[in-house]
């Protein structure tokens, strides 16, 4: 029941629209992300070079409010919300000539950038510590439209996209490495040099405890399985069901089998493990009901190789968890990476920039106190 004494008073000198946006920023400059940003990214005398803190910062704080193109990012001058972010507030056309000047050289100087605010953020109290950390590697087609995109093109989903590589933390969701690709690109592309460069960054950032990576079967390499194990990494990668991998699984003994009983009711699920190279191999095999609820005819197998020498059982069911990374995948597509804004793959500054406004999102969403 509505109270018609009650009145209502509006005050628009200090109305701010999304006011959602005031941690995130709050976290932004506790961390000094524009001044950071200032030290590390330089465009010279390129148009559009002046400033650069301020221009990521508005996307940045922009993408936190769901911008998904840069013509979005002229919500921030709605009402008094550029008087709580903490940075000035660039125009959408400032913005597009600032990223058009970037080349790939300035893109790894934003690239930086995320390294660095990624090792503030963990060292103020966001990071693992000497506790474990789980990381997830995927890519993903972003699906892009018109014939003007460079590097776009067909990949395995046959939509018209790029094809870039992710690594997301599992506990947060943060992204913690990104580098985008051609959309014909094999999904192991650039994998080793990335999974280089992910340790390296992971170790500056502070994190000392076990680490597990976890990938699907598109990442299938052993100069992966040797790279990560030599770093002293956990691994957990998906193999595909080739020839030499069959007639292993086909050697286990029908009775090496353990049934799941936690696995959901539409299906029967066993495992199993044996070796492969000098590693161990673990197959979860499947067996799912029809439509008219009978069991088809033949096994479904999903083989992994790891490093783990934990027990069966809690080693495949972490493997199973690495879905979580579709979590953060499309988060990123509601936001800035829903369009790939830029006309030039070796300018994929927005990328970068995305993923910097999304871990400030991941951050706030956790424990924004523990930020000092």
């Amino acid at each position: 029941m509505v109270n018609e004494s009650a009145v209502v008073v509006f005050d628009d000198a200090r109305a701010v629209a999304n006011a959602g946006v005031m941690l995130p920023a709050l976290l932004a400059q506790r961390l000094g992300l524009e001044q950071l940003i200032e030290e590390c990214v330089d465009l010279g005398d390129r148009p559009g070079a002046a400033n650069p803190g301020r221009k990521v910062m508005t996307m940045c704080s922009a993408m936190v409010l769901g911008a998904d193109c840069i013509d979005d990012c002229d919500l921030l001058r709605s009402g008094q919300t550029g008087a709580v972010l903490g940075h000035r507030v660039a125009a959408p056309s400032t913005l597009g000539t600032f990223l058009r000047a970037f080349t790939f050289g300035h893109v790894r100087q934003l690239d930086r950038v995320l390294g660095l605010a990624l090792e503030r953020a963990w060292a103020a109290g966001a990071g693992p510590g000497d506790e474990r950390l789980v990381i997830d590697v995927d890519s993903f087609v972003g699906e892009v439209h018109g014939y003007k995109k460079q590097g776009a093109g067909y990949g395995y989903t046959r939509k018209l996209g790029y094809h870039p590589l992710l690594a997301t933390r599992a506990d947060t969701g943060e992204v913690l490495h990104i580098r985008l690709r051609k959309g014909s690109a094999n999904t192991s592309r650039g994998m080793l040099r990335f999974c280089e460069e992910l340790i390296a960054r992971v170790d500056r950032a502070g994190a000392t405890g076990p680490k597990l990576l976890r990938t699907d079967s598109g990442f299938w390499a052993k100069k992966t399985f040797v790279r990560l194990d030599r770093a002293g990494w956990q691994f957990s990668i998906g193999i595909r069901m080739q020839p030499h991998v069959r007639a292993l699984v086909d050697a286990i003994d029908e009775d090496a089998w353990v049934t799941l009983e936690d696995y959901p009711k539409t299906s029967v699920a066993q495992i199993a493990e044996t070796t492969i190279g000098d590693f161990r191999m673990i197959i979860r095999r499947v067996r799912t009901l029809s439509q008219q609820g009978e069991l088809l005819p033949s096994w479904e197998h999903y083989p992994f190789a790891t490093n783990r020498t934990d027990e069966l059982q809690i080693v495949e069911a972490e493997h199973r968890q690495h879905a979580v990374v579709e979590l953060a995948i499309r988060d990123l597509k509601d936001q800035a990476l829903a369009h790939f804004p830029s006309g030039k793959l070796s300018r994929p500054g927005f990328t970068e920039t995305c993923c910097l406004g999304f871990l400030s999102r991941q951050w706030e969403r956790g424990e924004p106190d523990r930020i000092a």
